[in-house]
């Protein structure tokens, strides 16, 4: 069992938190999107491009699902915590476990 230190469980509970989580998600969308849509009028001139940003367009393409698992996973805490005053330390650890894969 993972253990939480108090402060981080109040902090990780408070609106401020998911406030901001919530912002950082909409911003790291918005600065991915503008770029996928550069590399994608980059490409049109001339489909051979595609060899060159192939793996750049997936890697943004990758980056927007990620965020999408984070608002979805955002989205169950928010339904969970207006159901239960309480979240466990599953959740924690899942939340956790996703702020890492997103750091990699």
């Amino acid at each position: 069992m993972v253990k939480f230190d108090k402060n981080l469980v109040i902090y990780m509970k408070s609106k401020k938190y998911i406030e901001s989580a919530i912002k950082n998600i909409q911003d790291d969308r918005e600065i991915t999107r503008e770029l996928l849509d550069d590399a994608v009028k980059w490409l049109s001139v001339d489909e051979a491009r595609h060899k060159e940003i192939g793996m750049t367009l997936a890697k943004y393409v990758e980056t927007l699902q990620r965020s999408n698992e984070q608002l979805v996973k955002l989205c169950g805490l928010m339904s969970k915590q207006e159901n239960s005053d309480q979240l466990t330390e599953q959740d924690f650890a899942q939340i956790f476990d996703q702020i890492q894969k997103t750091e990699e």
